[in-house]
């Protein structure tokens, strides 16, 4: 019997490199891996549907699964995790010291639905009491002009969304002033560069070590998603595809904890990968429903409770059903 020929996108991280270069196969399938941005890999499949096995955004996929509207079923694997109090950019100039600072103020974002933004507005509800509400919020792009938002979105009426001039950026807007504050995933190019603009948590480190150590939150940005016409016609291609990443993970950490030669750019790689396992377990970057439900049930109840889903999602509403049954031993 011939192999299934299937295209895969997304970013060659360490934990998914290999499935990129070959040293990794998906069981009964040819694989045309094709490695790109996350931001790419979202606009070609949200957009045209290109590929049949991507990496996708969290909450663009779970928007258009609520609604009925996705092209594409999930598999737990969740190749970017990520925390996010270092997104916060302010301008210092503008009595913004805290969170509870941004009470009131203009803060922009590329998406307003993007995952990073999901998560920084659910962390400053419930670790700072800053209500989405409480915010005049902006959308464009953030260094290129004219970004539109992946989905349509019908918000609460108590948040104001309004989009930038067609001709500006938000990088722009920040540096010369015309917002308070940006979240934004990727550093704006006026950071570093503008004296006024800096991180509103500079020390980000350690405010998200002891925010993992009270919730055991480890934000989850990205899944994995498979065509769903194919795996009507295969229904296999979802526990080979999730198992090709699971072993595709396995090999990362093997590689990281190679302290004879190694693998990363880094002096103490090692050494860091024990720190984290200190804090975060062996697992740190677990893919897997179970072992994610409390993650899993945040990021679904900050969806709901900011408007961009009418109902709650559960497990079997996100993920393949047998993917959430694997075998065993």
């Amino acid at each position: 019997m011939s192999k299934l020929t299937v295209s895969l996108a997304g970013c060659a991280y360490d934990r998914t490199r290999a499935i990129f270069d070959g040293r990794v196969q998906i069981q009964g399938c040819r694989t045309i891996a094709l490695a790109m941005s996350p931001e790419e890999a979202f606009h070609r499949a949200f957009r045209h549907q290109e590929f049949d096995i991507t990496e996708l955004s969290l909450s663009t996929h779970m928007i258009l699964a609520s609604r009925g509207l996705a092209h594409y079923a999930a598999i737990p694997v969740f190749p970017a995790r990520q925390f996010r109090h270092s997104a916060i950019y302010v301008r210092a100039d503008r009595g913004i010291s805290r969170p509870e600072d941004l009470k009131g103020k203009i803060v922009g974002v590329p998406e307003y639905q993007m995952t990073a933004a999901v998560w920084v507005r659910g962390i400053l509800q419930d670790e700072y009491g800053v209500a989405p509400a409480s915010i005049r919020w902006r959308h464009g792009g953030l260094e290129q002009p004219g970004r539109r938002q992946k989905v349509a979105l019908t918000l609460p009426p108590t948040v104001e969304l309004h989009a930038i001039p067609d001709c500006d950026t938000l990088s722009q807007q920040l540096e010369e002033g015309k917002i308070d504050a940006l979240v934004s995933p990727l550093a704006p190019s006026c950071f570093g560069t503008h004296a006024s603009v800096q991180r509103l948590i500079p020390d980000y480190r350690s405010v998200e070590e002891e925010y993992y150590r009270r919730t055991r939150i480890f934000p989850i940005m990205h899944l994995v998603g498979i065509r769903k016409r194919l795996l009507e016609e295969h229904p296999w291609l979802a526990v080979s595809t999730y198992a090709a990443y699971l072993e595709a993970k396995r090999l990362c950490y093997a590689n990281l904890e190679q302290i004879g030669h190694l693998f990363t750019t880094l002096p103490w790689a090692v050494a860091e990968l024990q720190r984290v396992r200190e804090l975060m377990g062996e697992d740190f970057w677990s893919y897997g429903s179970e072992q994610n439900a409390h993650v899993i049930e945040t990021v679904v109840r900050y969806l709901f409770e900011q408007g961009l889903i009418d109902h709650q999602l559960s497990p079997t509403d996100l993920f393949v059903a047998a993917t959430l049954d694997c075998n065993k031993v």
